[in-house]
């Protein structure tokens, strides 16, 4: 485990493994790296593996400040500088997408790929967004946000899935949803969806959006519709019950990282 300074602020971070492009996980909003714990261990054994604690969450110093998504991507820069990667995938789940993108543009070729975990790749439906308000509410936060865990955990029986949810995202105070709300509430108003922002980028970068909910065999269709006119864009559907299948089926995530990389 190391730390870095960004902003003057104590970062940390894992750098496990060898060989390039190493991979940067990048957790979302309140949650720790803790989720990639199971995967990284996979990713591990073939390449270089950075994983890295937002300020604010897990293991790194918290501000004393507000901060937003811009200075996520400081956090990020920082660990690529202080590992000295020359060729860094990120694996962004869901909307720390936005900072993966960003890296894009500030680094070029030098983040040669993005990997998107169980991201909103579309617009965004109006219930998300409003939920997203709601999580900015002082009076409404406690029930959306527990309406979201609800959502999360609903006929599952993973208790590496329960554990995160509850204990680790359960663990942020209401200023931390807010903030999320606030910074995923302006991502999507600025730029509609993921897909427009990733078909904007001169020259574009190969992506591989790997999912496992919802069923919704629309939204899978929509992806591949994408894809057969954009070639650098890749979609893997995983056979798994929840949003975050890192935690029920890293192995068959792991795998679909390494087709894609090699």
């Amino acid at each position: 485990m190391g730390e870095v300074k960004s902003d003057g602020i104590g970062v940390s971070y894992d750098d496990k493994g060898q060989g390039e492009p190493a991979l940067l996980f990048l957790p979302g909003w309140c949650g720790s790296r803790q989720v990639f714990g199971q995967l990284a261990a996979r990713c591990v054994t073939r390449r270089r593996v950075l994983s890295v604690d937002w300020r604010g969450h897990g293991q790194s110093e918290t501000p004393t400040h507000d901060f937003g998504a811009d200075d996520l991507v400081d956090d990020a820069l920082a660990v690529i500088e202080a590992s000295g990667a020359t060729n860094v995938v990120p694996v962004a789940l869901s909307h720390a997408g936005w900072v993966a993108i960003e890296l894009r543009r500030r680094l070029g070729p030098r983040i040669s790929k993005l990997v998107l975990l169980d991201w909103i790749i579309l617009e965004a439906p109006p219930p998300f967004l409003e939920a997203l308000q709601s999580l900015q509410d002082p009076t409404q936060w406690g029930q959306a946000r527990d309406q979201l865990f609800s959502m999360w955990l609903h006929g599952l029986d993973i208790p590496e899935l329960t554990s995160y949810v509850r204990e680790d995202m359960g663990s942020y105070p209401f200023d931390m949803w807010r903030r999320a709300g606030r910074e995923i509430s302006a991502a999507y108003a600025h730029a509609t969806s993921p897909l427009k922002v990733l078909a904007g980028l001169n020259p574009p970068v190969p992506v591989l959006h790997i999912y496992a909910q919802p069923e919704d065999p629309g939204y899978l269709a929509a992806q591949r519709a994408f894809a057969a006119e954009h070639s650098w864009f890749n979609v893997l559907k995983l056979e798994a019950r929840s949003h975050f299948p890192m935690l029920e089926v890293p192995g068959e995530m792991a795998s679909g990282i390494e087709r894609f990389l090699a």
